[in-house]
Parts: C-alpha cells; structure tokens; sequence
C-alpha cells in the first residue's frame, strides 16, 4: 500500500513539474518576445536626430521622456487641453527679439501641420499685456496661433526655461521629448521632416 502510494505521489511531483516547466519556458518565450520591445525607442529617437540639419541641430531628443508639470494658465487654459496631440511649445517673450524673428516660421508650421495629431503653441513668459501681445503679432503678421499667457514665469521656471526662446516638443501624453535653446527656422525643410516623422510614427 505504501509502494502505490508512493508511485501515485511521484507522478503528481512529475506531473506538477511538468506543469511548472512549461509554464516557466512560456514565460521565458514571451519574455524573449517582449524584451527587445523597449530597446525599439532608441532607433526611432536616433532616426530623428538623424534628421536635425541647419538651425534644428541644437534640437536635443531626451533618452526618455520627461513629465511636465500641468498649471492652470492666467487664462484658464492648461496643456492638458493637448493631450492626445504632439505639441510644438514655444515659450517667448514680446522683448524678446529671435523670438519675433522665428514666430512666423512657428505660424507657417502650425498652418501646415496643425491639427488632430499636432499643434504649435506659444506661451508668452513674464508680464506680457495682452494688448502688447496683439501688437506684437499684428507687426510680424501672424495669425492662427494660440498663445497661451504665463505672466508669472511659473510654467517657464517649472520646466527650467532659464531664457527665451524655448521650444519643446510634448509627445501626446504630454511629456517633455525634445528641447531648443534658442531660435530656429520651425518650417525649414529639417522641421517639417521631423514633425512629418512624429505624426506618421505615432
């Protein structure tokens, strides 16, 4: 009576690691299959560094992205408005003049990628009257921005904007993926290739 019982018991053990076995190498095969899934993101960011030429050469794509703190602007609105879109944000200034120089590539750039999958925002940092905000882009001869108003910095500081211009683009989650310092042609031929990429990658 023993020997069956011990008999029956050996066969539950090799059917119990039987059981666990394959379980284990299923695992193993998806994580085979799963592993090289994050290591996808460092080619798709090489490829568009690939495509950094001229004044977007100083474009600095992050290793990962950054969060990036939502406030409530003086006008009510927020980022979180653009969730679901990549977000070309530009923090500038009415003083400011490569600000005034690059804003009617930024405008030119909205109007042609500007919508579901992408926007153009600009975010005036420090005490920026609005009627000073519309003489400003009535001299350079913009329209169809949104401008968005940070009249206390809160936003620039946030986010470590130490001078201006500022570009930095927000992947559809709303996180930080790129940075500029300084101003740059955003509807040169490098520009529109790597929004292009962006939105067709998405």
């Amino acid at each position: 009576m023993v020997t069956l019982h011990r008999r029956w018991q050996e066969k539950v053990n090799n059917v119990s690691f039987r059981a666990v076995l394959y379980t284990a190498l299923a695992l193993g095969a998806n994580a085979a299959l799963l592993g090289p899934l994050p290591a996808m993101a460092a080619p798709e960011r090489g490829a568009l560094e690939a495509l950094r030429e001229g004044s977007l050469k100083g474009l600095s794509f992050h290793a990962e992205p950054k969060p990036v703190p939502v406030e409530v602007l003086e006008d009510g609105a927020s980022l979180e408005d653009y969730r679901g879109q990549y977000v070309l944000l530009n923090f500038w200034a009415i003083w400011c003049a490569p600000c005034r120089e690059e804003m009617p590539t930024l405008a030119a750039l909205n109007e042609e990628f500007g919508g579901e999958d992408f926007a153009v925002v600009t975010l005036a940092s420090g005490p920026n009257a609005p009627p000073a905000i519309k003489k400003f882009f009535g001299e350079i001869g913009v329209e169809g921005l949104p401008v968005l108003r940070d009249p206390r910095s809160k936003t620039a500081r946030g986010v470590g904007v130490m001078g201006l211009p500022v570009t930095m683009i927000l992947d559809p989650e709303g996180r930080e993926i790129a940075r500029l310092t300084g101003p740059a042609d955003w509807h040169s031929e490098s520009a529109r290739a790597i929004v292009s990429a962006l939105i067709e990658g998405e």
